[in-house]
């Protein structure tokens, strides 16, 4: 693996700091507080081909490798998760999904509007009774000629409320288990799709997540992603490069926090001298630091594998375990090196913590990483 980033990945790198500067760092309080991140945001971001990084010009992609959307990702997540998770969830979980499933024709209908940010995209798994149990799902998609009648409900959907079409996974047949699963591309103004915002989360306040219900939506069966029956596998791929991304974005969440204890500790003074000289405000800034870096390096692993076409799942389980554990644990450190003015949303630390606890919950939890990992090693499924 090649640790030295080309002239092209820091050019990339700058541009998204940059656009982080300009568009994001400005608003970050504001856009907590309301709840709401200024829209607007998803054309800025298609402008800079941020949303199309790894899918092909030729429809509409800015091309780049995994490293390059690497970067951008740990860039967006250092100056706002809920940012980041637009671009997570519209190009890393639908955009790809659409480039590596899709038919030609569902390609050059979805793909170039969602590289523009002129469409958004959102992946419709999790249900109210299902989170890591993904195949026990029970939103039913039932063929009538032409059609599918789906029926169902979705929770904690990412980019919900904004989406223009739902990356949606249904039951197709009463088999129990995964093998039943098929994924469909739905526009969400298709007749019978209702959305609900959901607030008072604890992180990514400013992130449009959604409950999506479905009450006799019919689509047409070109709607289908790929195979019926292969919704689970597509789910599965689509999230195993997810966790690459989730994983970018812990590793600038811990940067963001080893930024500001950095900082602070420079200035703050107690005792008669700058905090920075004390061992234990050190020590705090030392283990966020040694985590930015592990956390890192476990991830461009990731994108280096994919990259070269080499097997990445379990990788991208131990970066996502690792990079978001140590995104609680930089963003606790640095709240404790702010002391009192931690906790308050003038500064950033407090908002960092928020919004890094839920990376531990979402694209699989802990647990359930650790034990795809024993299963990789063991060969044996624990669950």
């Amino acid at each position: 693996m090649n640790l030295e980033l080309s002239e092209e990945q820091e050019a990339v790198r700058q541009l998204a700091k940059d656009f982080v500067a300009r568009e994001i760092t400005p608003h970050v309080v504001e856009w907590d507080r309301a709840e709401n991140v200024d829209k607007s945001i998803v054309k800025k971001l298609g402008a800079l081909g941020f949303l199309g990084l790894t899918v092909p010009e030729e429809y509409g992609g800015s091309g780049g490798d995994h490293l390059a959307y690497c970067l951008v990702t740990e860039e967006l997540g250092r100056g706002d998760s809920s940012v980041r998770g637009i671009v997570s969830v519209s190009l890393g979980l639908v955009t790809k999904t659409v480039a590596a499933w899709g038919s030609e024709e569902q390609k050059q209908q979805w793909l170039p509007r969602l590289t523009a940010g002129e469409a958004i995209g959102c992946f419709g798994l999790t249900e109210p009774g299902t989170g890591s149990d993904a195949g026990s799902l029970t939103t039913k998609a039932v063929r009538d000629g032409d059609s599918y009648v789906i029926n169902g409900t979705k929770m904690f959907i990412t980019n919900g409320t904004w989406a223009d079409v739902v990356l949606l996974f249904a039951r197709t047949d009463d088999t129990p288990g995964h093998k039943d699963i098929s994924a469909f591309l739905v526009p969400t103004d298709t007749p019978g799709l209702s959305r609900r915002t959901i607030h008072g989360k604890l992180g990514l306040r400013g992130q449009a997540t959604a409950e999506v219900v479905l009450e006799d939506v019919r689509v047409p069966a070109a709607a289908l992603l790929g195979p019926e029956g292969k919704g689970f596998s597509i789910a599965m791929s689509a999230l195993a490069k997810g966790r690459m991304s989730v994983a970018a974005g812990c590793v600038g969440i811990a940067q963001a926090a080893l930024d500001a204890a950095v900082g602070y500790a420079g200035e703050r003074e107690q005792f008669g001298k700058s905090i920075a000289s004390y061992q234990l405000v050190q020590e705090l800034i030392s283990d966020i630091a040694v985590d930015v870096d592990a956390a890192r390096l476990l991830t461009w692993r990731v994108a280096d594998l994919i990259d070269r076409g080499e097997e990445f799942a379990t990788a991208a389980s131990k970066a996502k375990l690792f990079a978001s554990e140590a995104a609680v644990r930089a963003a606790n450190n640095a709240l404790q090196v702010f002391g009192g003015y931690g906790y308050i949303d003038e500064y950033p630390v407090g908002k960092l913590l928020r919004d890094a606890r839920v990376m531990t919950l979402y694209e699989g939890t802990s647990q359930i990483q650790k034990l795809i990992i024993g299963r990789a090693l063991t060969g044996v499924s624990a669950f």
